[in-house]
């Protein structure tokens, strides 16, 4: 009796040591599982990053919810940390045998790789961007976050959004030391964005603390939230109007008086050429936004040839419609003004053109299911960006839902002048943004099962933007921009993304000036003046994205053709959708090993 206990003894010894060495390796070491490996690289990403974990809604108001009280660190130290995660991440990674992994674990390693590497290519230009502009920044992003992210559903989420709101001048500081060691390294914003930054912070200041969307909706946040009387309301209004006036508007006031001291330094020299490495540093975007080894040249003369194609195909149908005799930037701005095109600018007007955009998103929505096997199981909103940021917002964006289900996608349009929104551009507008675009890839990327979560919310904004631009395409194949208005509309659109091909290059890479970008646009797209100066001052403050958009276009047009073409009666677009969507984002190089997997596998069935 007392061998067989000694023997029960030893094997639960045995058992405990074997845990106790599996746990090591799958938390410090190397996880002898891949897939606890592609997990691990994730969720020690999102524990360092609290504002992350709230924006994906995993466990926000849960027993779990460590964070929500917490903002994310956005000091110097923690960038060069994470910088030195990734590099051992890397290394792990490639550590691991090809040959014995399973081909979804193949096409994840291929797929994280390209994400980690290109990440360790990044290190020597760790700092060589402008973290706080007329576009983003934590001046404009942290209250928007609070704003639309952070829950409140009891006094606990209630609590933590004031812990929040305490927070704000750390957080303030850190962003602040970047941007003087940004400045010791001769890396300044152009004079610009110092500019419109400081009138954002100084107006955001200046608003009476009950109008400032910090507080106006927080208050919103407890209109519903039956456990509170009206005295717990005022009083947690009470203290985060305090935590306004004691920390944020502080925080606010350190940042402006640091960027009023930058503006003496600034310049107008816009393109990243200026910067230390500049030309080395714009090809390394090109390469991060496009995924693809295009040099700038290359890319300039894609635009150029882009430019030119749609412009014919916009001239022919111009033509059909009696409109001859003048360019075509011309006749589209003239287009745009036109009665039967415009919304009154008033909030009558605003209401009414959210009603249609919901519209447009209904019919939509209704309509695609034969050419999609696969679809997002949350729905989608369409909000108006709010006032507080529209001036200096892009015209639309589109929010993700969240992971938990606790709040559907969000197409946001920016309603500040009604004149920028023709309504023969509506339809293209919620083809890219909506459905089938942005809400269609990035809610059904979330649903998917048995992938890894960095497969679910990895961003590679050729892939994102280039699948939102090829369904505005699409939409016109399914007949759903009839009108030869709206089809003018898609092709305008499309000839911007082109036109972006040659301004970004010509910004960053030829030296061009604003002016002579702002030209340029103006010249060839007929989109209105103000829309064109925000466009351009966008690709100056983050270079290369822009280029996304059409390169992204043009390979999955190139690889659906290229499947039809082999395929012939086998192919079915359906199909083919199903390839692009159901394997999450990926570098376009990968997508094309991808699409030529399928196209073997079913040309052999």
């Amino acid at each position: 009796m007392k061998k067989k206990y000694k023997c029960i003894l030893g094997i639960f010894a045995l058992l405990l040591l074997i845990g106790g060495w599996w746990s090591y390796r799958l938390i410090w070491g190397k996880p002898l599982n891949i897939d606890h490996f592609y997990e691990r690289v994730f969720i020690e990403i999102a524990l360092d990053d609290p504002e992350l974990f709230s924006s994906l809604g995993f466990i926000d108001n849960t027993l779990l919810d460590f964070h929500s009280d917490d903002l994310t660190d956005s000091s110097p130290r923690r960038d060069k940390e994470l910088a030195q995660k990734i590099r051992r991440d890397l290394e792990s990674l490639r550590s691991y045998s090809v040959e014995s992994q399973s081909d979804s674990q193949r096409l994840s390693t291929e797929i994280l790789e390209w994400f980690l590497d290109d990440a360790v290519r990044s290190e020597e230009f760790l700092f060589h961007n402008y973290p706080v502009n007329q576009l983003f920044g934590i001046q404009s992003n942290l209250p928007s976050f609070m704003e639309s992210t952070h829950q409140v559903i009891n006094e606990k989420s209630a609590e933590n959004y004031l812990s929040r709101l305490s927070k704000f001048g750390t957080k303030f500081d850190q962003v602040i030391e970047g941007l003087k060691l940004r400045e010791d390294r001769g890396i300044v914003p152009p004079k610009f964005v110092i500019e419109k930054v400081l009138v954002e912070m100084n107006n955001f200041v200046s608003q009476p603390v009950e109008e400032n969307i910090l507080f106006s909706s927080f208050k919103l946040k407890m209109v519903d939230i039956e456990e509170f009387d009206d005295q717990k309301r005022e009083k947690y209004l009470e203290e985060a109007s305090i935590e306004i006036e004691k920390t944020v508007h502080p925080a606010y006031r350190k940042l402006i008086a640091f960027f009023e001291a930058l503006e003496a330094k600034a310049t107008t020299d816009d393109g990243v050429w200026k910067l230390p490495d500049g030309d080395a540093y714009y090809a390394y975007q090109l390469r991060s936004n496009t995924t693809s080894d295009y040099t700038p040249e290359e890319v300039h003369q894609i635009g150029l040839s882009e430019v030119a194609r749609i412009q014919g195909e916009m001239t022919a149908i111009l033509e059909r419609l009696g409109q001859t005799g003048k360019p075509v930037a011309e006749t589209m701005r003239l287009l745009a003004e036109e009665k039967q095109f415009q919304y009154p600018n008033t909030d009558v007007g605003r209401e009414n053109i959210v009603r249609d955009y919901v519209a447009i998103v209904d019919e939509i929505d209704a309509g695609v299911s034969e050419v999609f096997n696969v679809r997002p199981k949350m729905g989608m909103e369409v909000k108006r960006i709010p006032e507080f940021k529209q001036e200096t917002a892009p015209m639309a964006y589109y929010q993700s839902p969240a992971m938990d289900g606790s709040r559907p996608g969000v197409f946001y349009v920016n309603l500040r002048d009604l004149k920028n929104l023709p309504k023969f551009s509506m339809r293209t507008l919620v083809y890219h943004e909506g459905i089938p675009g942005h809400h269609f890839q990035l809610a059904i990327a979330q649903e998917l099962e048995g992938l890894p979560t960095f497969r679910k919310i990895i961003p590679f904004t050729a892939y994102v933007e280039g699948w939102a631009l090829y369904t505005e395409r699409l939409a016109w194949e399914l007949g759903y921009q009839k009108d030869p208005h709206d089809n003018l509309g898609r092709l305008q659109d499309e000839l911007l993304r082109a036109v972006r091909l040659v301004v970004d290059t010509g910004i960053h890479y030829k030296k061009w000036t604003r002016e002579e970008a702002i030209e340029y646009m103006l010249a060839n797209t007929g989109t209105p003046e103000g829309e064109v100066v925000t466009e351009i001052e966008r690709y100056i403050v983050i270079p290369g994205q822009a280029c996304a958009y059409k390169i992204g276009m043009l390979k999955i047009l190139e690889l659906r053709e290229k499947a039809k073409s082999q395929l012939g009666d086998k192919f079915k677009l359906s199909d083919f959708h199903d390839v692009v969507l159901k394997n999450g984002a990926m570098p376009l190089s990968v997508l094309e090993k991808v699409v030529d997997t399928y196209i073997e596998d079913k040309a052999a069935s």
